[in-house]
C-alpha cells in the first residue's frame, strides 16, 4: 500500500514551471574587461587616416639671453623642422557578423537576436583595439617606448624604488600607471612589506591604487610570459605632447566612435551579413611621454607576521 505521506498533496514544482517564465538576461561574455586605456586616454580625428607628428631639429641649439644692462648684441637664432615627421596610419580591426534571418525572426524575444550578436561582436573587436594599442608592431606602446626610457628592475618584483625611477624619467605630467592587475598586486605587496601601503584614488566609479599620486591603471592585455610583466608609464594629451589615440570620424554607419556597422545583404541561404569595422591607431608625440618598466616578476609573495 503507497504511504499516504509520499502523495502529492498540492502541485509540484516541475509541473507548476511548465505555465511560468523564466527572466533571461541577455548573452554574458567573460573576455569583457572595463579598457580602461580607451577611457584615458585623448582621441583625435584624423583626416584620411593620417596622423603626422611634426618635431624641432634643432632643439639644443636655440639661443636665448638674459638681458642685463649692458648694450650687447642680442643672440640670433631660429627654429627648424624635421623635414618630413612621422606618419601614423589607422588601422583597422574587422569582421563580418552572419545571422541567419530565421533566427532574427522567430527567436528575439524578449532580446533582438542581431542586437545581442552585434553588441557581443563590438565588445571583441573593442578588446582587441586595446591589445592593439599596447602590443601592435607598429604603433603599440610597448614598440614605442625609446632605450632611455626603459628602466629594469632591481631585484625582479616591481618595488616602490622601481617605481619612482619610471616617474623621474616620465617627470613631466605623468597621468597614470598601466599595468596587469597581477603586477599592480605584486607592487602593493610590495610596498606593504615597507610599510608603505599604496593609497587609492575613485575614478569612474572604481577604486584603483596609487602611488606618488599616479593610478595604477590595470589592464589584461599587458600579457605576463614566464611569471615576468611590463609596467607603463604614460604622460597624455596634445597639448602636453603626449600620448593621444587616433580614429576616423565620420564613418558611413557609424555607431561609436571610429566603430561602423554596414549592412552586407541577405545571401540565397538567408543569412544576413553586417560588416562591423574599427579604425584607430595611437601616436608618442614625444620621446620622454612613455616610459617602461620591464621583467616585472609577479610570482613573490610573503608570510606577513
Amino acid at each position: 500500500m503507497t504511504d499516504i505521506h509520499d502523495a502529492h498533496t498540492a502541485l509540484g514544482d516541475v509541473a507548476a514551471r511548465t505555465l511560468a517564465n523564466a527572466t533571461k538576461t541577455v548573452p554574458m561574455l567573460s573576455t569583457i574587461t572595463p579598457r580602461w586605456l580607451t577611457h584615458l586616454l585623448p582621441w583625435l580625428p584624423v583626416e584620411a587616416g593620417i596622423y603626422r607628428v611634426n618635431k624641432a631639429k634643432n632643439e639644443s641649439s636655440i639661443t636665448v639671453d638674459c638681458s642685463s644692462l649692458d648694450e650687447k648684441v642680442l643672440p640670433q637664432t631660429f627654429v627648424d623642422y624635421e623635414e618630413w615627421g612621422r606618419e601614423y596610419r589607422l588601422n583597422a580591426v574587422n569582421t563580418v557578423l552572419d545571422v541567419h534571418t530565421r533566427v532574427s525572426d522567430l527567436y528575439s524575444s524578449p532580446h533582438n537576436q542581431i542586437h545581442e550578436q552585434l553588441r557581443l561582436t563590438i565588445e571583441t573587436i573593442k578588446e582587441r583595439q586595446e591589445s592593439e594599442l599596447i602590443n601592435n608592431a607598429e604603433y603599440g606602446l610597448l614598440n614605442n617606448v625609446a632605450p632611455a626610457f626603459k628602466v629594469q628592475t632591481r631585484n625582479g618584483s616591481p618595488t616602490p624604488d622601481d617605481l619612482d625611477e619610471l616617474i623621474a624619467r616620465v617627470w613631466k605630467e605623468p597621468a597614470f600607471f598601466l599595468a596587469h592587475p597581477r603586477a599592480i598586486a605584486a607592487f602593493g605587496r610590495e610596498a606593504t612589506r615597507r610599510g608603505t601601503p599604496p593609497p587609492t584614488v575613485t575614478l569612474f566609479g572604481s577604486q584603483f591604487l596609487t602611488w606618488r599620486g599616479i593610478p595604477l591603471i590595470p589592464t589584461d592585455k599587458l600579457l605576463i610570459t614566464k611569471g615576468k610583466t611590463n609596467i607603463l608609464l604614460l604622460r597624455t594629451g596634445e597639448s602636453r605632447q603626449g600620448v593621444v589615440g587616433l580614429y576616423q570620424p565620420n564613418l558611413t554607419g557609424e555607431l561609436t566612435m571610429g566603430l561602423s556597422v554596414r549592412f552586407m545583404g541577405i545571401n540565397h541561404k538567408a543569412i544576413a551579413s553586417y560588416l562591423v569595422s574599427l579604425y584607430c591607431s595611437l601616436a608618442v608625440l614625444t620621446e620622454d611621454a612613455l616610459g617602461v618598466l620591464e621583467n616585472v616578476e609577479v610570482g613573490n609573495y610573503y608570510d606577513y607576521k
